[in-house]
């Protein structure tokens, strides 16, 4: 189906403001990505061009650059949710289960929601199987939590027009890899709806950093700026923003001090929360069950 097929257009002026619980007007959704890179491909990102702008592969120097994240990046940003008490929503490549085990756990351990993120870092309109992938995501995350996710990042966000209907097929009832809303909505697939919860490209160390190559301080500036204008506005109706991060590039000591002065003053601010995935998808599907 094609998204328009999925959901009907309605614009937010005029639309009925959803009712958060009592004392809550924002929403902060923060989004931790645990990946696996394969050598044996080309890397899902480069810090570090090619010597001559010749590709290689194996790619050495991209991929340690990845796995500092993993040995070092992830305890540091731990240790910063740990502080302020929050619990973010880990998207995982399921076979993060299988190579970074003692990473997994320690999620496990602090009651972090496990979000399932393909099997490991491949975009999906590339895969021949995609449907014996993400039930293969779907199986090993399972097993190794004791639970079946809730929820679904593709890898580098992909999708076909098919995916949806694999992933609700699959038992996975909320997407984050639609930007289109502020609010959580309702999408029609071949099979149960599913929620795509309110994301963004702009928040996220990716796009600002790995992308844009800004300063690491932008980190927080853009980051305030965002959060200054929802809140704002969520005085007249509920809001929500999300903001992503990833190990290999937050998780370095030049970035930490900026993400955690920004998670700091936004948590500062009155009838402000930090939900996972989980517990907004909940809320929504109590609260405001799919009409499709």
């Amino acid at each position: 189906m094609h998204p328009r097929e999925r959901i009907p257009y309605q614009a937010i002026e005029g639309r009925p403001p959803l009712k958060l619980p009592e004392g809550v007007r924002m929403v902060l959704w923060p989004v931790l990505a645990l990946e696996e890179w394969d050598i044996g491909r080309p890397m899902a990102r480069m810090v570090i061009s090619p010597p001559q702008g010749q590709p290689q592969q194996p790619d050495h120097p991209n991929w340690t650059w990845h796995e500092y994240g993993m040995r070092v990046g992830f305890w540091r940003m731990k240790r910063i949710f740990d502080r302020l008490g929050i619990k973010p929503c880990v998207t995982l490549n399921a076979r993060s289960c299988e190579t970074y085990p003692q990473v997994v756990e320690a999620c496990l351990k602090s009651g972090w929601e496990l979000n399932a993120h393909g099997y490991d870092q491949q975009p999906m309109h590339k895969l021949e199987d995609q449907k014996a992938v993400i039930e293969r995501a779907v199986e090993i995350i399972t097993k190794f939590a004791g639970k079946k996710p809730v929820g679904w990042f593709g890898p580098g966000l992909t999708q076909t027009f098919d995916t949806l209907d694999h992933l609700s097929a699959a038992g996975i009832e909320y997407i984050g890899d639609w930007v289109l809303d502020d609010e959580p909505v309702w999408l029609k697939t071949k099979h149960k709806p599913v929620a795509a919860l309110p994301y963004n490209f702009e928040i996220h160390d990716i796009v600002t950093m790995a992308l844009q190559h800004h300063p690491s301080e932008v980190q927080y500036t853009r980051g305030m700026d965002h959060f200054r204008t929802l809140y704002e506005e969520s005085a007249e109706r509920p809001k929500f923003m999300a903001v992503a991060f990833h190990p290999y590039l937050s998780g370095v000591p030049h970035r930490t001090p900026h993400v955690a002065r920004m998670l700091e003053e936004i948590m500062s601010h009155k009838g402000v929360v930090a939900w996972d995935g989980l517990q907004m998808y909940d809320w929504f599907k109590t609260n405001h069950p799919p009409a499709l």
